[in-house]
């Protein structure tokens, strides 16, 4: 595939970045402007909520040696607290690697990394308090998303009510915000964004705003009126132009997307939150799209809440993650439109986060959804699981237990590894 001019100096610009500071691994489900790497990952970056009474009570970024060859393999290796509890959530690198940006659904705070100076322990080097002010309203920064010489940030509330209505912000790599698209009136919460680079086209998710995921789970629940307020649909983006073309119909709030990464397959996958459900979006003769109900993710009667999912850089493996029941589902969709189930395994108690690497020998699992939806008590497990996968099962290799080391709750990983020799020049995909 030819990439955009734009697009092929920036993956070129990468390269090169890469083969100075020896970044070497990767997982899938990124964005297709961040530059393709192989190879084993040196550390898991684990952003973690801070929990009142267990250490400083902050949120942190917890790093973890995960080279089998290192002496850190399968411990902490370094922890930056950034003060205060801010619901620590979804973050993502940039596009030359270099920066981490990560953000709080709470305070709307956004954290940026310097993950390349000294892998093993990140610093701080970034800020961002007025996301609120700068954005014009936008609440609750959610996936942060590689594009040249930017981050794109979907939100998932707003300031004047606290309700699903949202935008998405874009900031320079710099940290300047540079402009806010709000969803179209028809379909207006917001959730995840994937761009496919090749159609043009980006694909965003609806879920709930402020004041449902800040509300304790079993309240919600037996809340009618606020159970009606999550989102139904998909919306398909001219992405170059960022103008909404189509809203599919995805009822029961569709969270991550994951497009296919094999070239021509032009479709991508999500699962509904509330009703269980695998969709698939598929794109038509005619160049729109469709959203197909796939299968049921655990028992239909009793839906499971599938969070995250991850998809095997061949495209034929799925990782479907639930969290109500701790348990990983793995989904053949080699053939997209007739998934079949081809194995499940508990994870814990309950489950979140999924990372898997780009060769798909090793997944990662983590813990935390939301502060006030956790399972408390004895069921309030917080771990980092490690696992290789044969393509017929999982394999557990480590277990870094949260909760014992009163680190906090553990949300998203992105993977990190130490510098190389210079000159050394990175594998793009």
């Amino acid at each position: 595939m030819q990439l955009p001019r734009s697009s092929a100096a920036v993956a070129i610009a990468s390269i090169l970045v890469l083969g100075a500071v020896g970044a070497r691994a990767d997982e899938t489900c990124q964005s297709p402007y961040l530059p393709k790497v192989t190879g084993q990952e040196d550390y898991v970056y684990v952003w973690t909520l801070g929990v009142k009474g267990w250490g400083d009570e902050s949120d942190k970024l917890v790093t973890i040696g995960t080279n089998p060859k290192s002496p850190d393999y399968g411990k902490v290796v370094s922890v930056f607290s950034v003060g205060g509890r801010h619901e620590a959530h979804h973050g993502g690198l940039n596009d030359d690697r270099s920066r981490l940006w990560l953000g709080g659904l709470d305070s709307s705070a956004i954290f940026v990394f310097d993950v390349a100076t000294d892998p093993a322990r990140p610093k701080l080097v970034r800020k961002i308090d007025d996301f609120v002010e700068a954005s014009g309203g936008v609440v609750g920064p959610h996936t942060f998303y590689a594009l040249p010489g930017r981050m794109l940030i979907t939100g998932l509330s707003n300031a004047n009510d606290r309700g699903g209505r949202t935008g998405i912000a874009e900031y320079s790599n710099e940290g300047r915000f540079i402009r806010t698209t709000w969803m179209p009136d028809e379909a207006p919460y917001g959730y995840d964004a994937r761009v496919n680079v090749a159609l043009n086209r980006m694909l965003t998710s609806s879920f709930t705003g402020k004041n449902n995921y800040m509300t304790e789970l079993p309240k919600l629940i037996n809340d009618q009126a606020a159970m009606k307020n999550f989102g139904n649909s998909v919306v398909v983006w001219d992405y170059h132009a960022m103008k909404p073309l189509q809203v599919l119909e995805v009822p029961g709030a569709p969270l991550e997307i994951r497009w296919a990464l094999q070239p021509r397959h032009h479709y991508a996958f999500t699962t509904a939150a509330l009703t269980g459900r695998l969709w698939g979006i598929f794109r038509k003769a005619d160049g729109t799209f469709e959203a197909v109900d796939l299968a049921p993710i655990g028992d239909p009667a009793n839906p499971p809440l599938p969070v995250d999912i991850s998809l095997s850089s061949d495209d034929k493996y799925l990782f479907v993650d639930s969290f109500m029941d701790g348990t990983t589902r793995v989904f053949d969709v080699s053939q997209p439109r007739s998934p079949k189930l081809v194995y499940e395994k508990k994870i814990g108690s309950h489950l979140n986060m999924v990372s898997q690497s780009w060769d798909g020998k090793r997944v990662y699992f983590t813990s935390s959804l939301l502060a006030n939806w956790d399972k408390t008590g004895p069921a309030n497990e917080q771990y980092l699981k490690a696992f290789t996968w044969d393509g017929a099962k999982l394999t557990p290799t480590f277990e870094v237990d949260f909760r014992a080391l009163e680190l906090g709750r553990p949300h998203i990983m992105r993977f990190g590894d130490a510098p190389v020799e210079a000159g050394r020049v990175a594998r793009a995909r």
